[in-house]
């Protein structure tokens, strides 16, 4: 009597599962657990699982179970090497973004290496059916045990070991992340005051208030800025010269963080002053309208216009754009450009789009303008060589944010020799970090919250102000604070339905910050203190950075009570945040 077909197409996809999993794990550093290898490979074995009780209850009748078979292995081979690269599996949120503007990103991973982690699942289910054919049907007994086994010692296991995500599956993961219910706040808006208050630096800056009235305002969000990648913060090489010289008189913010690595809800946040909130869509955010930097200065007079050497075309960004009242919004398809690619047109073009609008202004018309160049972001192509050379992707990167520095140089030249320089206010601030493998699978920006996904440079400069010299400013500070912070220099009123607060003012606040790509991290930076915490597993992890910059002593076993403190307090921020936001959303107009 032959094996059932339902026992060999089983046995094949856990066999092929495992193999990828073992391509994705090559080379990486895991925990020395006895609990480690049930906990990584728990999922696989559930996916497995449950493909033989649907084979042989359902799929066997239908006839369809070599093509639902043959579809499983091809989405775990197209899962392989993006796991590898990214350590997660594709998630709705990733397949959303893997398009457009993404692929040129896309086709730089596609090497060697990449395609033969493609092909080893392609492989292995091609060739394990034919010879599973020829197995002792013990061997099948034996493996659906083992398969159970694992199932239920994993559940266990990854309650006691850290698997930074490497253990989920890509089918699962697919199914979308469900979120953990975090209890709702108590209504209070005091969410960035410590649960701990302690003694912090206290820079007082309010004597800068008012005293930029009447001035333009040029604000720049440098695509992937890192701030440990540039001089002002301490780094060895000076890829933003610019930049650097720039700071040399101005407000430099040493702790500045973005609410969530990712540009368009980074854009949100900044120009809105309102934290975006756990897994709600760019279009969400977008009809949660409210008071915004661009509707408050056109209200006082300003032109405004946001010009974007990208696409608004992209995850809902559009859609943001429009919410946030900018009186000209152009992008790269209105902008034009001498070079072309998946994201957008060279910085040169859109600097002259800048200065041919400032030029189409009257001469005592004031103006804000919101700059987003694309020059930073992965995979970092630039139309001339930088200073660095590219034997490592980090220095393709230092050359990417040198030529953003280039043409940002162009445009404040270009103010200059209108006049214009000298009554501009002058923000810069990372729209996210970069991550190269600081951390053990870390890599881009938009899946953690550590130090290089999340800390930001910000500067604020005005020639001839009262800004004369370099002010460092230690306290935490969020982008959320910066359109407070604008109208509070100009001499004006934030709006109360702004979230952040003016950084002129001594009080320290909290940062807050989160992301939810794949896994689901929420963390705050509190004084010295900083704590992530991730939903799937319930971890949290406590850092001193004042001691430990580079994050790798988790403290939270000697620090439970703090630990304890700030866990509430995110998990009761996000959960307000979220049902809030998603208020306003359904009762905006034309719902």
């Amino acid at each position: 009597m032959g094996l059932p077909s339902w026992w060999i197409r089983a046995a094949s996809l856990l066999g092929v599962l495992v193999l990828a999993r073992l391509v994705v794990l090559r080379g990486r550093d895991l925990p020395g657990s006895p609990w480690t290898a049930a906990a990584i490979l728990r999922d696989d074995a559930l996916v497995a699982l449950a493909f033989a009780v649907l084979d042989r209850l359902l799929l066997g009748r239908l006839r369809l179970a070599w093509v639902l078979y043959g579809a499983a292995v091809l989405w775990t081979a197209l899962n392989t090497p993006v796991f590898r690269v990214l350590s997660t599996p594709l998630t709705p949120s990733m397949l959303r973004g893997a398009r457009g503007a993404l692929l040129d990103s896309v086709a730089h991973h596609a090497n060697l290496e990449g395609a033969l982690a493609f092909l080893a699942p392609l492989l292995g289910g091609a060739l394990l059916p034919l010879l599973l054919r020829r197995a002792p049907r013990a061997s099948f007994i034996a493996a659906g045990c083992a398969a159970l086994l694992i199932a239920a010692l994993g559940t266990i296991g990854l309650g006691r070991v850290d698997t930074a995500g490497l253990h989920r599956s890509a089918f699962i993961a697919l199914l979308g992340t469900s979120l953990p219910q975090a209890p709702g706040g108590a209504g209070t808006r005091e969410w960035r005051a410590s649960p701990i208050p302690e003694a912090s630096p206290a820079e007082d800056l309010t004597r800068l208030r008012g005293s930029l009235s009447g001035r333009d305002v040029l604000l720049v969000f440098l695509e992937s800025a890192g701030a440990a990648y540039l001089r002002p913060y301490g780094a060895s090489e000076d890829p933003m010269p610019g930049l650097t010289a720039l700071a040399r008189e101005a407000l430099v913010f040493e702790s500045a963080y973005a609410v969530y690595p990712e540009s368009i809800k980074g854009l949100y946040s900044v120009i809105r002053s309102v934290h975006p909130a756990l897994d709600t869509s760019a279009e969400t955010l977008a009809r949660a309208r409210g008071p915004t930097l661009a509707t408050e200065l056109s209200t006082a007079g300003y032109r405004t216009g946001l010009f974007h050497s990208g696409r608004f075309v992209y995850l809902g960004m559009d859609a943001v754009v429009d919410s946030l009242g900018h009186g000209t919004a152009e992008d790269a398809g209105a902008i034009g450009g001498r070079r072309e690619s998946s994201f957008g047109v060279d910085e040169e073009s859109a600097v002259r789009r800048i200065l041919a609008w400032v030029d189409g202004l009257g001469r005592d018309e004031r103006f804000l303008v919101t700059y987003l160049p694309i020059a930073g972001h992965h995979p970092y192509e630039t139309p001339r060589p930088g200073p660095f050379p590219e034997a490592e992707e980090i220095d393709r990167y230092r050359n990417a944010l040198h030529y953003a520095d280039s043409a940002v140089g162009a445009l404040l030249d270009g103010l200059a020799e209108r006049g214009r320089l000298e009554r501009t206010l002058l923000v810069f601030l990372g729209d996210h970090g970069e991550a190269f493998h600081q951390h053990e699978g870390n890599y881009g920006h938009t899946f953690h919250v550590w130090e290089e996904n999340v800390r930001v440079p910000l500067v604020i400069a005005a020639r001839g102000s009262p800004i004369r010299e370099e002010i460092r400013i230690a306290r935490a500070a969020s982008l959320v604070d910066i359109a407070p912070t604008v109208l509070d220099l100009l001499g004006l009123v934030p709006p109360a339905a702004m979230e952040g607060a003016s950084l002129l003012e001594p009080g320290p606040r909290m940062a807050l910050f989160f992301t939810d790509y794949s896994l689901h991290f929420l963390g705050l930076r509190d004084g010295p203190w900083k704590l992530i915490h991730e939903l799937e597993s319930g971890r949290s992890k406590l850092f001193d950075l004042a001691a430990d910059p580079g994050e790798r002593e988790d403290l939270s076993a000697r620090h439970p009570e703090r630990v304890e403190a700030y866990r509430a307090r995110l998990l009761e921020w996000s959960g307000w945040q979220r049902d809030r936001l998603l208020r306003l959303a359904e009762s905006a107009p034309g719902r």
